[in-house]
């Protein structure tokens, strides 16, 4: 991991933000009815990030199992949703839960010395979930979201917000940003 330490390696002139991303994980077709509930937040965290000059990334998720019928890859079901904002060219596909699983993600992340990570996103018990464990254990920064993630099963969006908070995430809302 690159030193996260606020004062190191800085470039003269670069701000403090640009080692931050606001990562937003699984928007795509095939995802469940439910993200339609926080596309809203979403999109509003995405004018956040960029307002402040924070790194937005987009994570795709291919399915490459067999016997599969969502995620496959070159399908509209694995295309970004049409009604989430792009405003970056940071689009990353990951074949595993775990977001940095993607090569392509984990090279952006060390290439922008990025230690701080907005999440938002689905599925809050399988991909959102991988992820946030993941960042932690590599010692990033990590804020999740609650009013920007959703869930095939919603009612399990609370208990995921505990076990993020157990394994190191701090839980704001899009609010505590604005």
């Amino acid at each position: 991991m690159e030193d996260c330490n606020p004062t190191s390696n800085l470039q003269k002139g670069r701000v403090r933000e640009m080692r931050k991303a606001l990562v937003i994980i699984d928007i795509q077709n095939d995802i469940t009815k439910n993200y339609k509930d926080v596309i809203g937040n979403i999109n509003e965290a995405i004018d956040w990030a960029v307002k402040n000059s924070i790194h937005v990334v987009y994570i795709r998720h291919e399915n490459l199992s067999d016997g599969t019928r969502t995620f496959k890859p070159n399908t509209f079901g694995a295309e970004l949703a049409s009604d989430l904002k792009m405003v970056s060219k940071n689009v990353f596909t990951k074949y595993k839960a775990n977001a940095l699983s993607s090569e392509e993600f984990a090279d952006f992340i060390s290439k922008n010395e990025i230690c701080d990570f907005y999440i938002a996103g689905a599925d809050a018990v399988a991909c959102v979930k991988s992820t946030c464990y993941n960042l932690c254990k590599s010692d990033y920064g990590v804020s999740v979201l609650s009013d920007c993630i959703t869930s095939y099963d919603k009612r399990k969006i609370g208990e995921m917000l505990k076990y993020y908070e157990n394994k190191g995430s701090k839980i704001i809302c899009l609010n505590d940003l604005l």
